[in-house]
């Protein structure tokens, strides 16, 4: 934004420095000459006869002196006060050059401002932390686009491939191409559709309003069981009321992808436990699957979008890979807790916790 030119802080500070030094002085100075002139008698008479008035003498000799003071003052003050404010605002500079070189797109620089804490160091500090975590975003955002544009192109190339070779070489029955292409086409409906809801998580785009958790791992569960059965899966559900503040729709989101999950990377005849339960300032939501064995570092990269466990399956119900993604930035959105660890026996149990209504 173009700003009007004006004073600088530090000839700001410079001025008063001098202003507040020349007023205590000639209130100084004041002070001596009212008591000079309170205490001195009226007048005198000389050798000579000469009657003199001590008031007058004294103003007139005391002016020249008050006027080298006030001057002195006046050049120390400026001389000091520009010397001080240049120190006082150091810290100040290096915090404008830092947020310039943030403004150029230079995210890595920190400040690291040294020193007592004081106001510059709190605001250093909390700077040199809004850098950090928009690094971090902006790398996520970065990374995430880059994944999203791969598995964007896939379907997309994919559909295509199909269309050039069948024009080249008419199928003389498109059934069987065009459902190819409606499958593929389907699962780009489902990785957009995931994509926005992810951005609207972000986002924070929601009202908030009462909700309970118990309900939504019933309603998920249900509308899931058709799912589990197909894929021979038992589904358990069990728990108290939990009830907290939020999106209904983003929370039944989450608490659907987490049962999603919990029966698509399962073993066949598996079990998959939904509970909840309260806590004194929070609620839990938890559910645990029985599954493959996994390693502590694979279960660290689950919440990364696009993967999908230790390898990147690709089966017809294995979603797009944005599940456990959906349900870190729906928890977050929503002040929580996200917390994944392998089970002894196999599988994975995810917890995820609210605050409590």
């Amino acid at each position: 934004m173009d700003r009007a030119p004006g004073l600088s802080v530090r000839l700001k500070l410079t001025l008063s420095y001098a202003g507040f030094v020349m007023l205590a002085g000639t209130l100084l100075l004041v002070a001596v000459l009212v008591f000079y002139l309170y205490y001195l008698p009226a007048g005198w008479i000389d050798t000579t006869g000469n009657f003199w008035i001590n008031r007058r003498l004294l103003l007139r000799s005391f002016a020249p002196f008050m006027a080298a003071v006030l001057l002195f003052l006046m050049v120390f003050g400026l001389v000091g006060g520009w010397f001080l404010a240049g120190r006082m605002l150091a810290p100040l500079t290096r915090i404008t050059a830092a947020a310039r070189l943030a403004a150029n797109g230079s995210l890595s620089h920190r400040i690291r401002l040294a020193g007592t804490a004081d106001e510059f160091r709190e605001l250093a500090d909390t700077f040199d932390a809004m850098l950090a975590r928009l690094e971090a975003h902006v790398t996520e955002n970065q990374r995430f686009a880059a994944n999203a544009s791969h598995e964007l192109r896939t379907p997309l190339a994919i559909t295509r491939t199909m269309l050039e070779v069948a024009r080249d070489d008419p199928p003389d029955d498109p059934s069987d191409l065009i459902e190819r292409l409606q499958t593929v086409n389907s699962r780009a409906i489902d990785l957009t559709e995931a994509l926005l809801v992810l951005s609207r998580a972000d986002q924070r785009s929601f009202t908030p309003e009462p909700v309970d958790l118990s309900l939504l791992a019933e309603e998920a569960t249900e509308t899931l069981i058709p799912f589990a059965e197909k894929h021979a899966i038992t589904l358990e559900t069990a728990g108290e009321p939990t009830p907290t503040v939020g999106s209904h729709a983003l929370l039944l989101q989450l608490t659907t992808n987490l049962v999603h999950n919990a029966i698509v990377h399962n073993l066949p005849g598996g079990t998959a436990w939904t509970t909840t339960r309260r806590l004194p300032d929070s609620v839990v939501l938890t559910v645990e699957n029985t599954g493959e064995n996994l390693t502590p570092r694979t279960v660290s990269t689950l919440v990364e979008p696009f993967q999908r466990g230790s390898e990147r399956i690709r089966t017809h119900d294995s979603g797009v890979g944005l599940g456990l993604a959906i349900v870190d930035s729906i928890t977050r959105a929503h002040a929580g807790t996200l917390t994944l660890t392998p089970r002894p026996g196999g599988g994975l149990c995810v917890s995820v916790q609210l605050p409590a209504r």
